[in-house]
């Protein structure tokens, strides 16, 4: 029996080693590339190496294959058995080589890595020295004019300070530990009377009138490292008490040590005289209202009380104990009519012409009507009238009727010490569209527990019948009819000397009128 013919399956193992040389040198020349490509991966390296092996070993394998299948044709199976273990063995010893190189592949792996993480680290240090030494370079170039910016930098920094510690109009202090004042502006000397040109050593006790207040500031200011809005009273040089609006911040030094403290104070004085203001002409006004429906109900009774009592008089002789009598009616309705006058003055509810007219004239007239009265008391007149005083639009007369009554209570308030002096002037205020009337005495003043209630209807310090309290009631409301204000002085500061004067000074400050003289009837 014949065997089967073994030339196909030469064919197929010469075939297959063909291929195998050939995908092998595809593998080598793709990874040649990817070499070429990232010639520092370690990877691609790797790869060439491992395919070239992997070549050679085609190489080696195929050939031995193809001369075996040359030497079985031609039938020279003896010569193979004698080639065939040295052919062996060197393949064997390329297997082995592939071998080696696959089992130390994740060793080189990890060294790659761990040589690419120091290479990387290497490399991002480098580019910071790099640009650290540029910086360096950089500075090093423009470090003068760095410099120079920075000084004018802090020069107008310390220049914007010191402008505002100069010109501000509040006060501003410093003070150490020991509540001394390291430093004050001269805003704040001049609010606290004391000399700017040679101010003497002050300390927060100096300052602050009450000891309370001082004690709640520097408990704030421990508690909570600053002081907002903080109303208090401070004293000044003269012993005057000024009421103050008071924000501050503690100051600490490198180590956290409180080292004192800075503050601005602002002088609330003014403000809350105002507001005093506000309230008493929120209640004269409420007064007035009160006081023109009771004298309107009180009026026509009284009309009648008088009508009838002098048509009895017509029945009974003036002598006789009826006509007496009814004389005695007519006398004192007559007097509470003058009162409910008073009071419909006070309440604003009587018509008046109002037209330019010059404040001087209406002193001068009121001085001519009681100039002689005073001097009977030995009380001395001084004038002291502006001659460039701007005119004022108002009622003449209700005018006149205010300054009397201002000054029958100074000729009263002196009459009891035998005598003084009366000081009447006018001004313009300064930079300000009004005009001011001053009636200023030398008398006993007026008591602090008083002053508030001066301007009450029916408020009187003097004895039964020398006065039923509306003078001063009636004359804020014709001022206040005038859109103007009175302050009231007692005692009375010298605004030249800081001089503290016994007495009372009334000072009724009104609108200066428009440029065209006009007349309004209300």
């Amino acid at each position: 029996m014949n065997g089967l013919p073994m030339y196909p399956a030469y064919f197929t193992d010469m075939a297959g080693s063909l291929l195998i040389i050939v995908f092998s040198f595809l593998s080598l020349r793709y990874a040649y590339l990817l070499t070429k490509k990232q010639p520092d991966n370690f990877l691609w390296g790797f790869l060439f190496y491992f395919c070239a092996t992997l070549a050679v070993f085609a190489i080696s394998r195929a050939m031995g294959h193809l001369v075996k299948q040359v030497l079985f044709i031609n039938g020279n199976n003896e010569q193979w058995r004698i080639v065939a273990p040295f052919s062996g063995g060197f393949n064997t010893l390329l297997m082995t080589s592939l071998a080696a190189v696959t089992i130390y592949y994740h060793k080189g792996i990890e060294g790659y890595r761990a040589i690419e993480t120091k290479a990387r680290s290497l490399k991002t240090a480098n580019k910071k020295l790099k640009r650290t030494a540029t910086q360096l370079y950089e500075m090093n170039l423009h470090l003068e004019e760095m410099v120079e910016d920075r000084t004018r930098e802090l020069s107008a920094s310390e220049k914007k300070f010191r402008n505002f510690f100069i010109n501000s109009k509040d006060m501003v202090y410093f003070c150490d530990a020991e509540d001394r004042l390291v430093k004050i502006n001269a805003s704040g000397l001049k609010m606290l009377g004391y000399p700017i040109s040679d101010p003497p050593p002050l300390t927060l006790h100096d300052i602050f009138h009450n000891e309370d207040d001082l004690d709640k500031y520097f408990e704030e200011i421990i508690a909570n490292h600053f002081i907002k809005d903080l109303e208090v009273e401070f004293a000044m040089a003269d012993g005057t008490i000024i009421n103050i609006l008071l924000s501050a911040t503690a100051v600490y030094n490198d180590i956290g040590k409180f080292i004192g403290c800075e503050a601005i104070a602002k002088d609330l004085t003014r403000v809350k005289t105002m507001m005093s203001q506000l309230a008493s002409s929120e209640k004269m006004a409420s007064v007035g209202q009160m006081a023109a429906g009771v004298a309107h109900e009180i009026n026509t009774p009284l009309g009648v009380i008088l009508g009838y009592s002098q048509l009895l008089m017509d029945d009974f002789p003036p002598k006789t104990e009826e006509g007496q009598s009814l004389k005695v009616i007519e006398r004192q309705t007559k007097t509470c009519r003058k009162i409910v006058a008073d009071l419909l003055k006070f309440s604003r509810q009587v018509e008046s012409a109002k037209e330019d007219i010059s404040l001087n004239e209406v002193m001068t007239d009121v001085l001519a009507v009681s100039e002689h009265t005073l001097g009977m008391d030995h009380i001395r007149v001084h004038q002291d009238l502006a001659k460039d005083l701007k005119p004022i639009v108002g009622d003449a007369g209700k005018l006149r009727q205010v300054f009397i009554n201002f000054i029958n209570n100074a000729h009263h308030a002196m009459e009891e010490q035998g005598g003084g002096e009366l000081f009447v002037s006018t001004r313009n205020l300064h930079d300000s569209m009004k005009v001011v009337a001053t009636i200023q005495d030398t008398g006993h003043g007026i008591p602090d527990k008083v002053r508030s209630s001066i301007f009450d209807p029916f408020f009187t310090t003097k004895t039964v019948g020398k006065g039923t309290g509306l003078g001063l009631s009636v004359s804020y409301g014709i001022v206040h009819e005038h859109g103007g204000i009175i302050e009231v002085e007692s005692p009375v500061v010298d605004k030249e000397s800081g001089e503290i004067r016994p007495g009372t000074a009334f000072h009724v400050i009104l609108p200066a009128a428009m440029d065209e003289p006009h007349v309004v009837k209300e």
